[in-house]
């Protein structure tokens, strides 16, 4: 530290330094600019986002989802069982049996779903056809390797979801089980 002597008195005065070379202001000043880049973030984040979990039509959405209940139900009454297998390139065949043997238990088709547990924008739908054998087959898109809930429907039933982790699979579907 070096001081100066004033020339009015013989007092020794040490030196001072300018504020900005001093450690004290620039903590003080650290911890709002470290929030204020955070708040930024944060809006960046907020706006680039989509939030899957917040709908406009939560009413409709209700009674939709007492239409799956009732048609979860229709499946339970008619025995339906699926067991499906999804291979490593997206092929999907499914064989399907129920108590009846008329078109609502075995229709011409069925949609399959993959759905993503976290993402509704990454769930992928395949239309299965039924061949010859009576078996349904199709194909969906090659699923990224993660954690699925694969579900059968028809357009008068449906299948409880079972989860898989990624493909290939084979999942028996059970409507009883549930």
């Amino acid at each position: 530290m070096t001081t100066h002597r004033r020339a009015d008195a013989n007092v020794r005065m040490p030196e001072s330094t300018p504020w900005y070379r001093q450690r004290w202001p620039w903590l003080l000043i650290a911890g709002p600019a470290i929030v204020v880049v955070a708040g930024i973030v944060t809006i960046g984040l907020a706006i680039r986002s989509d939030d899957g979990l917040v709908a406009d039509d939560y009413y409709k959405q209700g009674l939709a989802i007492n239409q799956l209940i009732g048609r979860a139900e229709r499946a339970r009454t008619l025995g339906i069982v699926a067991d499906v297998t999804l291979d490593a390139d997206g092929r999907v065949r499914a064989e399907v049996a129920g108590s009846g043997s008329g078109p609502e238990t075995v229709p011409a088709a069925i949609t399959l779903i993959l759905a993503h547990p976290t993402r509704a924008g990454g769930d992928l739908r395949a239309e299965l056809r039924r061949g010859p054998d009576g078996s349904y087959a199709g194909a969906v898109e090659a699923a990224a390797p993660s954690r699925w809930r694969l579900i059968v429907e028809s357009s008068t039933w449906r299948l409880p979801a079972a989860e898989i982790e990624g493909l290939p699979a084979r999942v028996r579907l059970d409507a009883a089980a549930s």
